[in-house]
């Protein structure tokens, strides 16, 4: 097993990919117990780091003098809290064009070249995913190229210091943050790293896929076959996109979403979004039409997306659902369609 190791780490210190792609988990040793349970630094005698501490205690067995000399280590980082600000939506009452502007961000000809020099790089374990978990290799693809450029943007924030910031010090989301924070060092005890050195998002999101460390322990998956599960590993990162959309409820063979036409504008106070449910019925009862061959679902959401010079309409079936549970967004989940059907149409 030593020897396994020693080359497994020898592995990760390598690039992944041309376009800089870089594992960012070493073998480090899991840093040493305090003498005390007292935190230092930053979160010091910060009462929701002082909770944490306790809660990780009495839930997960670890050791309060552990997980102190962890949080003493994190860093409270201000242009975080920015960044989530910054990142929140802003409904408009008007088109603006923000559709238009998301999309050409993403759905760009450098990245459909990209996308499908990655598909033949990797033929083999996307056809596998596909086989094995029913999911087409074009979304996988997609997913991989929203999220990092297919390795070439990891984010360049500690983890550590993106969690525990926004556990302790962003009320609007604490709630979510400290129970990614709690995953992660659950995450890094039972995968044997220091939890001071993985590098991601201004979020906490991590590898190829941006997993966050919950969606890490749930959802990733050693599709290399040498038991690790590292989502800087392309092989390992395919795999996990594809078991994520399976385990959501991805359907097989089943369209993500077709276009609708409006005999008018719909008014702003029509519900529409990811989480909208419509029938049929109920759809033409609005003035929308479509053409579709296949007989309709009886459940459909309804999508809005703002082109500047009006609205376009959209209906989205269980698929389209389903890529909205890896990022709540419509604006999302229509890029990485767009995006997965031109890399598909350019092969």
């Amino acid at each position: 097993m030593d020897l396994l190791r020693t080359v497994f780490m020898m592995i990760l210190a390598a690039p992944l990919l041309s376009c800089q792609a870089q594992t960012v988990i070493d073998d480090a040793v899991t840093p040493a117990p305090a003498s005390s349970a007292n935190i230092s630094g930053d979160f010091a005698n910060h009462p929701e780091a002082l909770a944490f501490l306790q809660h990780m205690q009495a839930q997960h067995g670890m050791a309060a003098p552990e997980v102190a000399a962890i949080l003493s280590q994190a860093r409270h980082q201000p242009r975080i809290v920015a960044l989530m600000d910054r990142a929140a939506p802003r409904p408009e009452e008007r088109p603006t064009g923000a559709w238009t502007r998301y999309r050409a961000k993403f759905v760009t000809p450098a990245n459909i070249s990209r996308g499908a020099e990655f598909w033949r790089e990797n033929a083999a374990a996307l056809n596998r995913a596909e086989q094995r978990y029913g999911v087409p290799a074009e979304y996988i693809v997609a997913i991989l190229g929203v999220e990092t450029r297919w390795g070439g943007y990891l984010g360049s924030h500690r983890v550590i210091d993106a969690l525990a910031t926004l556990a302790f010090d962003y009320p609007r989301r604490a709630e979510f943050f400290t129970s990614e924070l709690e995953n992660y060092l659950l995450m890094a005890r039972e995968e044997g790293f220091n939890p001071m050195v993985p590098l991601g998002s201004y979020a906490g999101a991590m590898g190829l896929g941006q997993f966050m460390p919950s969606s890490f322990r749930n959802y990733a998956v050693d599709f290399d076959g040498d038991g690790q599960r590292d989502l800087w590993n392309v092989t390992d990162a395919i795999g996990s996109v594809a078991n994520y959309f399976a385990t959501f409820g991805w359907q097989p063979g089943q369209p993500v979403i077709i276009r609708a036409s409006a005999a008018q504008p719909l008014a702003m106070s029509v519900d529409t979004g990811f989480n909208s449910d419509y029938t049929p019925a109920q759809l033409r009862a609005l003035g929308l039409s479509w053409t579709h061959p296949d007989p309709l679902p009886q459940r459909m959401r309804l999508i809005r997306l703002d082109i500047g010079t009006g609205y376009e309409y959209w209906l989205g079936f269980e698929n389209f659902y389903v890529i909205t549970r890896y990022n709540h967004s419509s604006h999302y989940a229509m890029a990485v369609h767009q995006l997965a059907q031109a890399i598909r149409a350019s092969r």
